[in-house]
């Protein structure tokens, strides 16, 4: 260009006019696109600590519900010895002089009542280490959405980096289905379904 109003293009120049015109016609999609990729880029953190922390849980509940199973069959053992305890009082009963049988029937008593706690405290053991591992069970289902809603997450946030490099409007509609899509499973995870 001169200073005198006399204007020549070069060829370079008719290809950087006609970027940039087409960078100010796709600038609303990039930029919506950018948009879109940053709201589901951080909705998709949440769901991914939100999977994790429900198979953290899951694994702490199993743990909780091996326990108390550990605790249970310990109760059963001790219920086992005291059966084993009364049977050999029982035994003995029925071998003793009439004088002495009132004792061993003192002693099969005793361990008949002891033996009903350790077994009501032993079926309760396992009331809980059955709560324990359906908590785990549900902790596991609620993570496993959880993973799913951030994988269809990442899906459309792939779906949004190959829309910017083609700039085809059906791949931009496909990364907000996708997103829309993997929004309602997370939804699905937080509501436990």
């Amino acid at each position: 260009m001169s200073g005198h109003g006399f204007h020549v293009h070069g060829p370079h120049d008719h290809e950087l006019e006609h970027a940039a015109q087409s960078g100010h016609e796709s600038g609303g999609m990039i930029n919506q696109i950018a948009m879109f990729t940053a709201i589901i880029a951080t909705v998709g953190a949440i769901f991914g600590y939100m999977g994790g922390a429900t198979q953290a849980n899951a694994g702490l509940y199993k743990n909780n519900a091996a326990i108390k199973k550990t605790e249970a069959a310990n109760q059963w053992s001790y219920f086992q010895s005291k059966s084993t305890k009364q049977s050999l009082a029982e035994f003995a009963r029925d071998l003793a002089p009439e004088d002495k049988k009132v004792g061993y029937q003192g002693r099969i008593d005793r361990y008949e009542t002891e033996k009903n706690e350790i077994k009501t405290g032993a079926e309760k053991l396992e009331a809980e280490s059955l709560a324990w591992d359906k908590s785990s069970d549900e902790q596991l289902h609620q993570h496993h959405r959880w993973a799913q809603a951030t994988t269809v997450l990442q899906v459309s946030i792939a779906l949004a980096a190959i829309a910017l490099l083609t700039r085809k409007k059906w791949l931009e509609y496909g990364m907000f289905g996708v997103g829309a899509l993997g929004v309602i499973v997370g939804a699905l995870a937080a509501l436990h379904i």
